[in-house]
């Protein structure tokens, strides 16, 4: 009979095929009636801008094997799926169209800008959610949010108003990180530092009334500008004669305060450093602890503004150079040195930002902090692997006010209105039309909106309606876990944890799995400038999305970061077709078979049998095990093994006596050990395989208790015929089977060819045990002559091995031609040598090691590890021949 499969396994004929199902059918929705456990996760929510890329494939693979696993456990499992408005990105990315088009936001106004970009995200935004399914991801589609909609954008507004009447929210001036590029704050997380080759200028400073100077050490000259001070540590011995007095700033000779602060480094340079507290982080603390005036010299497009005297109107980078050569024509330069700088730029259009005195929001995150840190430390929430606790610490209890005002137009606007009258703010959660303070109508509303992350904080509550109690919140909140980067512990996790506690007095999730970066094969991460990017779509399309998740799934280790390359995705390829051509042939046995006649508990199973559902039953219970302590590639690993070695490559062959031969119960019992295990492993796989483990199962024969696989129960080993005894008896077996073939392949002996062996037993156990497993020995190693037993005469010249309390011993009498064999494995003994000997001398040049590309030293590496691998095996191969004479 041909199989219902087809010959070879396509991916594009069934992922469309099976997801559509699924989708039609309801497979991915949660019902908050259910009386089941509940499990849940909300899905890091990618930019509406975004395309899918590997980070995103691993994030979201690693959160539906979660998922599927935990629904056919039994528990009704909400993956809330949604995108980000992700105001900076997507305010760029219409503003380059309105470029294209010769015009810009200012000509079109705000309220038209904010239509066109929704027009945007209805026509282009929002593509990664279509990529994401064709991963597979089974997220509850019915419930895709989005962070402007209207329940979310209700909810961003009522915490806004709360915490504004409690204090937690103000404004204030201070200092940022301003965006000249994008005319908006940026928080510290949204800053990208790079390290860049600089300068480092020496600037003399003349002392007020004394014939001396003080010289001073800069990145960015043309700050000085700015400077109210220069500071010396107050243990400085050099220069305690000097605290109290002034020094004239060269170029506008305003006389400004020598100060002593703690924060100067003696060794640092001269020990003495200029203070500009408008457009320095460390020197606005100084600034603020000496009552320093804070002098702004920038506009918001990064020029010199009027307070930089016959500056003004230069751009900073132009300002620069002449502040620089002006000092160098009145002798105030004193020396230039190179220096390495952490540049911090703009994360969306990468110009280089500027420490910025504004005018903007803040949430007071003292008190919010307190109570994420106390959760973490009481276990409310565990971070796994652990060693990312230690991050979250350090940053919390160093966490500064977060800004929260973005001078952009897209997003959630602040709902504060000022007063031209009287100058008060009314924060309100419904538009305001009247003053709080004075009644009046002259209002204006804040032009600013709200950071991003604002809104993404909210997202565990938010997206299941609060501020409503609702029905989903009672029964999914708190979520049970969330998976994430590392990279957005700070921007995301902890924000979530701060607001979660605070509005919801819950924890946001119950565990959150830090996962590690997805590199290329040589350990860098993934850039388009580098052109080292691996597509995951193109991957799906070429090997399928199978294969692209168990290749993400197996290299998944706890802590560690995944180095992806093709070949290992084609790797697991095979592993796919591998489990379809057992499928085939499983299928082609099972003709007529009534799953409903199996009764293994009564059944007279066979040692191979025994062996195979204790290896199931083991399987089970330690990937249950592994994916409840989020070891995903242990968990891969567990079913590689079973599937390959266990069940296609040894079970399968074993079985094969039964299922051919004219012994009907024989063939019978085989059926249903073979059907019962192919599946089982279809349900173990399925989290990780999707696709192709849904369509092998709709293809078994009998009557199924659910529509689709995914609606199954996942096994756990429980209710298997488990004989420990039966299976280590096995092992021995396929142990001497394993010694025989080696030596056939040492040997060189043709596979078809039909061989000799004695079996040396050390006890009547083991040649009980191999009695009771002859047949096998004689189908699986090729033997035709077999004797066994206990002290049992021993061949004169014979290849021998060792397996547990049996040695084999293979007459070497008409078996090979020694001196021949011996001929054939010096001549490739000298062909490896030369090899290995080009390799080492391509490697040992200098030259050649100092200018190759990475990839090709890493290539040659591995020729030259594989080859002295083979130079030693056949050189042992020799050996044993020798050894023989």
């Amino acid at each position: 009979m041909e199989p219902k499969l087809s010959k070879g396994y396509e991916p594009q004929d069934v992922e469309a095929k099976w997801y559509r199902n699924w989708e039609d059918h309801g497979c991915f929705h949660a019902d908050e009636h259910s009386p089941k456990p509940h499990f849940s996760i909300v899905i890091p929510p990618p930019n509406v801008t975004g395309v899918l890329h590997m980070g995103h494939a691993l994030n979201n693979t690693l959160q539906d094997i979660l998922c599927r696993w935990k629904r056919m456990t039994g528990h009704e499992v909400l993956w809330m799926p949604g995108t980000d408005h992700a105001g900076i990105a997507t305010q760029n990315v219409v503003e380059k169209q309105l470029a294209l088009e010769g015009t810009d936001r200012h000509d079109l106004g705000r309220e038209a800008f904010v239509d066109r970009v929704w027009t945007w995200r209805g026509e282009s935004g929002g593509q990664i959610i279509n990529q994401l399914k064709r991963l597979g991801a089974s997220c509850d589609w019915e419930r895709e949010r989005f962070t402007m909609d209207e329940g979310l954008s209700t909810a961003v507004r009522e915490v806004f108003v709360r915490l504004y009447e409690e204090g937690l929210i103000y404004r204030a001036n201070r200092l940022i990180n301003w965006c000249p590029r994008c005319h908006t704050a940026l928080s510290d997380l949204e800053v990208e530092h790079e390290e860049k080759q600089g300068q480092l200028w020496h600037l003399r400073y003349p002392v007020k009334g004394e014939a001396r100077f003080l010289t001073v050490a800069t990145t960015r000259p043309e700050t000085m500008l700015g400077d109210t001070a220069v500071a010396v540590h107050p243990e400085d011995e050099r220069y305690a004669d000097l605290v109290g007095k002034s020094v004239v700033l060269p170029l506008l000779g305003r006389e400004i305060p020598v100060i002593a602060d703690e924060y100067v480094d003696r060794e640092f340079g001269t020990g003495v450093v200029k203070i500009t507290p408008a457009h320095d982080f460390n020197d606005f603390e100084v600034g603020q602890r000496h009552n320093l005036e804070f002098i702004n010299i920038l506009d918001t497009s990064g020029f010199i503004n009027e307070n930089g005297g016959p500056y003004q109107g230069l751009e900073r980078y132009v300002a620069r150079n002449k502040v620089v050569a002006d000092l160098e024509e009145l002798g105030l330069l004193e020396k230039v040195d190179v220096h390495a700088n952490a540049v911090g730029e703009c994360y969306r259009c990468k110009t280089v930002i500027e420490p910025y005195l504004s005018l903007q929001w803040y949430v007071k995150v003292g008190p919010l902090a307190e109570e994420a840190i106390k959760a973490v430390q009481q276990g409310d929430t565990r971070i796994v692997p652990a060693q990312w606790e230690k991050t979250y610490y350090e940053w919390m209890f160093n966490i500064k006010d977060w800004c929260i005002s973005r001078q952009i137009w897209w997003g959630h606007r602040i709902p504060a209105w000022y007063c031209a009258d009287c100058g008060a703010i009314t924060v309100s959660r419904a538009d305001a039309s009247t003053c709080h303070q004075c009644g009046s109508g002259n209002l204006a509303q804040e032009t600013d909106v709200l950071d991003t992350w604002f809104s993404s904080a909210l997202w565990p509550f938010s997206t299941m309606g609060w501020p409503q109690q609702t029905e989903t919140l009672a029964k999914f909140y708190p979520t049970s876990c969330l998976v994430t980067g590392f990279d957005i512990l700070f921007f995301w996790v902890a924000r979530m944890m701060m607001m979660g506690l605070k509005f919801m007095e819950q924890v946001p999730f119950k565990d959150v799995y830090i996962h590690a970066l997805v590199r290329d094969a040589q350990g860098q991460k993934m850039s388009k400038s580098k052109g080292n990017v691996i597509d995951p779509l193109l991957v799906i399309d070429e090997y399928g999305a199978d294969a692209l998740r168990f290749t993400l799934t197996a290299f998944a280790a706890m802590g560690r970061d995944i180095k992806l390359a093709t070949e290992r995705i084609a790797g697991y390829k095979a592993f796919a077709n591998k489990l379809w051509n057992a499928a085939r042939f499983a299928l082609m046995n099972l003709e007529d078979f009534e799953p409903a006649s199996i009764d293994l508990e009564s059944a007279e199973l066979t040692l191979a049998d025994r062996w195979i559902l204790v290896r199931l039953a083991e399987s089970a219970r330690e990937v249950n095990q592994a994916l409840a302590d989020y070891r995903f590639n242990e968990a891969a690993n567990i079913l590689y093994a079973f599937t390959w070695h266990n069940f296609c490559d040894w079970y399968i062959e074993l079985v094969k006596d039964d299922l051919y031969g004219e012994d009907a119960a024989a063939r019978q019992r085989a059926r249903s050990v073979l059907f019962t295990v192919l599946e089982q492993l279809l349900r173990l796989l399925h989290p990780l395989m999707p696709f192709i483990t849904e369509e092998i199962w709709q293809a078994l024969p009998g009557a199924r208790p659910c529509a689709f696989l995914m609606q199954s129960d996942y096994p756990t080993g429980a209710g298997l015929p488990f004989d420990g005894g039966g299976a280590a008896r096995m092992e021995l077996i396929m142990e001497v089977v394993r010694a025989i073939r080696n030596i056939r392949g040492e040997m060189n002996v043709p596979p078809g060819r039909l061989i000799a062996a004695v079996l040396d037993c050390k006890s009547a156990a083991a040649a009980e045990i191999l009695a009771a497993g002859e047949g096998y020995i004689r189908t699986l190693a090729r033997v035709g002559e077999l004797a066994f037993g206990v002290g049992i005469a021993r061949p004169e010249q014979a290849a021998t091995q060792v397996a547990g309390e049996v040695e084999i011993l293979l007459p070497l009498a008409g078996l090979i031609d020694v001196a021949a064999e011996e001929q054939r494995l010096a001549k490739e003994i000298l062909k490896v040598e030369k090899d290995v000997a080009l390799f080492e001398k391509k490697l040992g040049n200098e030259a050649f090691v100092a200018k190759a590309p990475p990839e090709v030293l890493e290539k040659d590496r591995g020729k030259l590890a594989e080859a002295r691998e083979k130079l030693a095996i056949l050189q042992q191969g020799l050996e044993k021949l020798q050894a023989l004479k």
